[in-house]
């Protein structure tokens, strides 16, 4: 089977998913536009350089609707020759992506592909396509829908963590976010966005809170405990699925969730026969891969089974990842993946993560790929896994290895 590698990672800095977010004047395809150009110069690629371009983006409607991948090849300097296909995996868009590029890669279609994706949270709010399994009744009360907030204080309530935890983890996420632009260790991946008529808007993850203490956060009051306890009503329907559970702890609010921002990624996917013909060095191998279904109420859980069936499957152990990035989509994600696997904090986003910076959505998956490559490379270790909780029920995975 041909080895499937990374060449390169770029991303945008993540900006304010609002009106007043450096990034908001962008269209998504002006901002994938950006990222593929500058993916393209550093690379210097040229004509039918890549069999595909795969894009995620969650909300695909409006102005994300259509098929945005090519559209965005369309708006980029890419040449026309090369197609795009837009999916849609929820938050592990971007990782699906790189997921779909390597393994096709893998079966000899192609020796080459550009993956990632794109959320403008600020310009297409989420759930503005009207998810069946939130909207349609039959479909929600069957599957015992409540929304993501909801489930991420499930979490909490099933497996025992408390409020003070949860703080503790995104003070620290804030922490570990400031350093790591302090020293520069994004610097390799960013892509400077320009506005329309090429001036810098945006250079800098905008989103984050460096002076966010446990003090400031304990002042917070729980984000979804109304939507829980009044109405209308989400803790009734959670207690339906899981009568065990006395209450729902709702130990969630803004400071120790993920933040609504916008941004893109790309991820320059190829066989060894690529680099060798382009002159390219590869820089990581995609080792494994892996998604799997999961619980659709408690829902966040996935980055648990999803390592699990990875580890099974391809005979790793926990033990011999170096670094781990988990998608900080809320607290308690990353506390039940460290309480499961006995993962050491200080192996796992060590540059901080979503609750800091932010989580755009369709982009956000790639992102970590990028930014465990990079921290693989500046610490000088060799095998990391990305994984991320997923909408609906679902998880994804990803191992890479430095070559």
């Amino acid at each position: 089977m041909t080895e499937a590698y990374i060449y390169d990672a770029v991303r945008s800095p993540r900006g304010k998913g609002r009106k007043d977010g450096s990034l908001h004047e962008l269209t998504s395809v002006r901002l994938s536009a950006q990222v593929l150009n500058a993916l393209k110069d550093r690379n210097n690629l040229e004509g039918h350089a890549v069999e595909d371009v795969i894009w995620g983006n969650v909300t695909q409607v409006g102005e994300q609707g259509g098929c945005l991948a090519r559209t965005a090849v369309l708006a980029s300097d890419l040449d026309q020759s090369i197609p795009g296909v837009a999916i849609n995996r929820f938050c592990a868009s971007g990782m699906e992506a790189v997921n779909m590029a390597a393994n096709q890669v893998r079966g000899g279609a192609g020796d080459a592909y550009i993956a990632g994706g794109v959320e403008m949270m600020g310009r297409v709010p989420m759930g503005s396509d009207g998810a069946a399994i939130a909207v349609d009744p039959s479909v929600a009360m069957e599957t015992y829908f409540v929304p993501q907030g909801i489930s991420a204080d499930i979490i909490a309530t099933e497996y025992g963590f408390t409020r003070d935890q949860a703080d503790a983890l995104a003070v620290e996420s804030q922490k570990r976010a400031a350093k790591a632009w302090e020293e520069n260790r994004f610097a390799r991946s960013i892509v400077e966005i320009k506005d329309q008529n090429g001036l810098p808007i945006l250079a800098h993850d905008e989103y984050m809170r460096p002076q966010t203490d446990m003090q400031a956060l304990g002042a917070l009051n729980p984000s979804f405990k109304d939507m829980g306890e009044v109405m209308p009503g989400f803790d009734k329907v959670a207690l339906m699925r899981y009568p065990h559970l006395e209450r729902i702890e709702h130990i969630h609010h803004a400071g120790n969730s993920s933040g609504i921002v916008d941004g893109a990624a790309a991820v320059l996917i190829g066989s060894k026969e690529f680099g060798e013909r382009t002159g390219l060095k590869p820089r990581a191998r995609i080792r494994a891969t892996a998604k799997i279904g999961t619980d659709p109420t408690i829902m966040l859980t996935g980055p648990v089974p999803v390592t699990e069936k990875l580890l099974h499957d391809s005979g790793m152990q926990i033990g011999d990842f170096d670094l781990f990035e988990v998608n900080e989509a809320f607290a308690s994600v990353v506390l039940r993946f460290m309480q499961r696997f006995d993962v050491e904090h200080d192996r796992l986003n060590v540059n901080g993560g979503a609750i800091a910076m932010g989580h755009p959505l369709g982009a956000t998956g790639a992102i970590i790929i990028g930014t465990l490559l990079d921290e693989l490379e500046r610490q000088d270790k060799e095998v990391g896994l990305a994984t991320l909780c997923i909408a609906s029920g679902m998880g994804a995975a990803t191992v890479i290895e430095r070559v």
